[in-house]
C-alpha cells in the first residue's frame, strides 16, 4: 500500500515507536522461551532448518499480526516472507528481521535481537532493536533521537580512526570479494583499538548508537538488517552511508555507519573497495 507526503506528516512516530518497542520486547520474550526449549543434542535429529525456521517464522507472524494492528495501512518486507504478499519498496513498510543472529541463538550465544522499521521508501521514519539477553530496547524516531530504555543516546565522540573500536560482518554467502575485505580487515587492525564480529548487525549499529562501538561496516546486507539500526545511528547524531558514500544503503546491502570518524573509516575502505 502507499501513503501520500501528508498522511506520513500525520502519523504520530514518538507514540509509534512506544508501541513498537512493546511489540518488539513480547517477541524477544517469545525467542528466549523458545531458546529455553532448544537442545543442541537433538539437532542431528530434529533437523537445524526446521527448529530455526519455527522460531523465525513464528515470532514475524505474531509480529506481522501486531504491527497490522497498529498501523494497517502499512505494508511488510519481511525476512521469512509469511505475509505472502509482494511488498511496494517505495511504499510506507514495516521492515522486520524476527531474529536476527540465528546461528548465534542455534549455539547458545546470547547475541540476537529483534529489529522492526517503518520506512517510507528509502526513509527511515521509526526503528526499534530489542536485544532480549541485555532487555535493553534501543529506539528512534525521525526528528526525535535515539534512545535505550527511555534514556537518550548519543553516538561516540570519537573522531579518529585510531580511538574507534569497529564492528563488522563477515562474508558468509558471497565470496567474489573476500580478498577486498581482508584487505580492508588488515588495514584496520593496524589502524585501529580492534574489530569486532558480534553476528548481529542491528545490535552492531545499535552499539553504534550508543557509542559502544565507534562504526559498523559490511556488505551484502538486507534491508531488515538495518532498516531500524541505521536510523538509531542517525538520530543519535551518527553518519550513515554506503560504501560509495552515498545514502542507498537500505536497498543496495552495504552500509558504514558510525561517529565523527566515518568519513576517516570511509576512506580506509573505499582505499581497497574501488
Amino acid at each position: 500500500m502507499t501513503t501520500n507526503v501528508s498522511a506520513q506528516s500525520s502519523l504520530d512516530l514518538a507514540a509509534i515507536t512506544r508501541d513498537i518497542c512493546t511489540i518488539a520486547t513480547d517477541a524477544g520474550e517469545f525467542l528466549l522461551q523458545e531458546r529455553s526449549k532448544f537442545q543442541r543434542e537433538a539437532i542431528e535429529y530434529k533437523g537445524l532448518n526446521n527448529l530455526v525456521s519455527y522460531v523465525d517464522k513464528e515470532t514475524e507472524k505474531q509480529l506481522v499480526v501486531r504491527l497490522s494492528q497498529l498501523l494497517p495501512q502499512a505494508g511488510f518486507i519481511t525476512e521469512e516472507g509469511t505475509t505472502g504478499q509482494e511488498a511496494d519498496p517505495t511504499a510506507l513498510n514495516w521492515i522486520i528481521d524476527p531474529l536476527d543472529g540465528t546461528a548465534n541463538f542455534i549455539h547458545d550465544l546470547p547475541v540476537f535481537s529483534v529489529s522492526i522499521g517503518l520506512a517510507q521508501g528509502s526513509t527511515p521514519l521509526a526503528g526499534v532493536v530489542y536485544d532480549p539477553n541485555r532487555d535493553e530496547c534501543f529506539s528512534a524516531w525521525k526528528g526525535g533521537g535515539a534512545y535505550c530504555n527511555g534514556t537518550k543516546i548519543s553516538v561516540s565522540p570519537a573522531t579518529q580512526l585510531g580511538e574507534s573500536l569497529i564492528a563488522t560482518g563477515f562474508p558468509y554467502y558471497t565470496f567474489d570479494k573476500m580478498p577486498k575485505y581482508l584487505q580492508i580487515l588488515e588495514s584496520l587492525m593496524k589502524q585501529t583499538h580492534g574489530l569486532r564480529r558480534l553476528g548481529s548487525a542491528a545490535i552492531d549499529l545499535a552499539y553504534v548508537a550508543c557509542g559502544r562501538f565507534e562504526a559498523f561496516y559490511e556488505y551484502n546486507l538486507h534491508s531488515w538488517d538495518m532498516a531500524a539500526g541505521v536510523l538509531l545511528v542517525h538520530e543519535a547524531g551518527g553518519i550513515v552511508t554506503d560504501f560509495d558514500g552515498g545514502d542507498a544503503f537500505l536497498f543496495r546491502g552495504d552500509v558504514i555507519a558510525g561517529s565523527g570518524m566515518q568519513p576517516e573509516l570511509l576512506k580506509a575502505i573505499q582505499e581497497y573497495w574501488q
